[in-house]
């Protein structure tokens, strides 16, 4: 894991659908960093906000209720310094999405927990690693917020 190098001024989460792991990536950091970044999230396509994605950050006291779902086209990529992409197919259109601009972007490979089959508690663990994994990817990349965290 990359060590942190401070905090950008904008940052941009994406994944495929923005239904789980950026909306997840989105909430997450405005709880750690809110205060001082402009924080957004977006898939290449949009998908209403995954209800286990929802669950499993409520359990940790973040809501994600109202998230409403969006894709590249609906952001300028002038608008921010890092896009941090969690999927491959993200990571390819980032990188188109920043052609010509000062963006940077990161990929911080995390395993789509909607694959995962099986009973709703089988499920539940894939979103909490994925969850738990992001957060632990924040706090490596940019450091402990100065204020209370989840």
């Amino acid at each position: 894991m990359p060590v942190s190098i401070g905090l950008p001024t904008s940052l941009l989460f994406a994944c495929s659908e923005n239904s789980v792991r950026s909306p997840m990536a989105e909430a997450m950091a405005k709880r750690l960093y809110g205060q001082t970044l402009y924080i957004d999230s977006v898939g290449v396509r949009a998908r209403d906000v995954d209800g286990f994605a929802v669950a499993v950050l409520d359990e940790v006291g973040i809501d994600v209720h109202r998230h409403h779902a969006k894709t590249f086209d609906d952001v300028d990529p002038a608008s921010f310094e890092l896009i941090v992409t969690l999927s491959p197919e993200a990571h390819h259109r980032a990188l188109e999405f920043t052609r010509g601009t000062a963006a940077e972007v990161e990929y911080w490979p995390i395993a789509d927990p909607d694959a995962v089959d099986g009973p709703r508690e089988t499920r539940l663990v894939a979103y909490r690693q994925a969850r738990d994994l992001i957060m632990a990817r924040l706090k490596a990349r940019f450091g402990n917020p100065s204020g209370p965290s989840p």
